[in-house]
């Protein structure tokens, strides 16, 4: 993505220092644009858990510079460097519990340093897998934007010339992961191509992080693009305003559950209801391949109440009000018309996912 004609990605190592992690500060967006400094897989852990930065392939890539970062300031010790980092994976990981590629990106380290012998050979393979596993987030969504453009494309061909009108959810844009994004990828990729698109972006309470990023992101990238409040996707659907949905994913199962941002299950439901295509745009980064049942067993992230009772510091209810942030839904494989990833378009069923993604098997 570019920002105001530069290139960026959302992390990398700071230049002629790589001792130190760059980040976009996404609480800031989109009224300032400012990078953030990581030193320590502590700052590294607050900068998930408080959301500096957020969305499933960048969470996972964070995860993985987080150990890189631990393995600089662990012991010379073989002993207590490995203590070091189970330490730094236990920390990673208990900050977003519903992301599974950070789960992923944790072990992928923690899988290569076990396989080197020196304490600086372990440092330097920390080092290149946290650059491989970014490197691989953005080449997916860059095949993912490929792969679901071609859906975009088939339904421009029914248009005569009319934009093709795409409903999302959230933030799945080039903020959400390294690069590209995954539900946006294939609505830059479609942009790009000169085909005629315009997007439904959801405010998406309670951090709005449609309306503060997704917004911004496409307007950065030109793209037409109209904000609404949450509860308008329906109703936008009954009357022919919407042809195409597409969200990401915070984990997805095996069976094709997928996890997103709360709210998510009510535009699956809604363009269920009025026929329209339902997608979700993911890397294999994001398939849980040990769980079924999405409902029962994805766990799903409780965040603070005043998430919900406060906007910008604003108490939008009575003081003593409870109130409950549970921070993603399920949609069940049912409500699913496809899953778009780097590989392809596959159903969402077992069978399906599994022809694509044949060594999970």
């Amino acid at each position: 993505m570019k920002v105001k004609g530069k290139h960026y990605r959302t992390i990398w190592l700071k230049e002629h220092n790589p001792e130190t992690v760059q980040i976009i500060d996404q609480t800031k967006l989109p009224h300032k644009f400012q990078i953030l400094d990581l030193r320590t897989v502590d700052e590294m852990a607050a900068a998930i858990r408080e959301m500096y930065l957020r969305g499933a392939g960048l969470i996972g890539a964070a995860a993985g510079y987080g150990i890189y970062l631990a393995s600089l300031s662990a012991p010379g010790d073989p002993e207590a460097f490995e203590k070091a980092m189970t330490d730094a994976a236990d920390l990673l990981i208990k900050t977003r519990p519903t992301a599974k590629n950070l789960e992923w990106a944790v072990n992928k380290q923690l899988h290569t340093i076990a396989s080197e012998h020196s304490v600086e050979e372990k440092r330097r393979a920390a080092l290149h897998t946290a650059v491989e596993i970014a490197d691989f987030d953005a080449e997916a969504c860059r095949q993912i934007g490929l792969h679901g453009m071609k859906l975009i494309e088939e339904i421009a061909q029914g248009k005569k010339g009319e934009p093709v009108n795409i409903l999302t959810h959230c933030n799945a844009g080039w903020l959400a992961f390294v690069d590209y994004g995954s539900a946006t990828a294939p609505i830059y990729a479609a942009h790009d191509r000169g085909i005629p698109i315009h997007v439904w972006v959801d405010e998406t309470r309670p951090r709005n992080q449609g309306a503060s990023l997704t917004a911004w992101e496409l307007g950065e990238h030109g793209v037409p693009h109209t904000l609404i409040v949450d509860n308008t996707g329906g109703h936008l659907m009954q009357h022919g305003m919407v042809d195409l949905v597409i969200v990401g994913s915070d984990r997805t199962t095996v069976t094709g559950d997928v996890a997103n941002k709360i709210g998510t299950y009510l535009k699956a439901l809604a363009a269920k209801d009025n026929g329209i295509p339902f997608y979700a745009a993911l890397p294999s980064s994001t398939f849980d391949w040990g769980i079924t049942d999405g409902i029962r067993e994805i766990p799903i992230e409780e965040r603070d109440p005043r998430e919900v009772k406060y906007i910008h510091g604003n108490l939008i209810c009575p003081l003593g009000t409870p109130a409950k942030n549970y921070g993603f839904d399920v949609t069940p494989a049912r409500l699913v018309t496809g899953l778009i990833t780097e590989r392809g378009i596959c159903q969402p069923n077992r069978e399906s996912i599994l022809k694509i993604f044949p060594e999970k098997r």
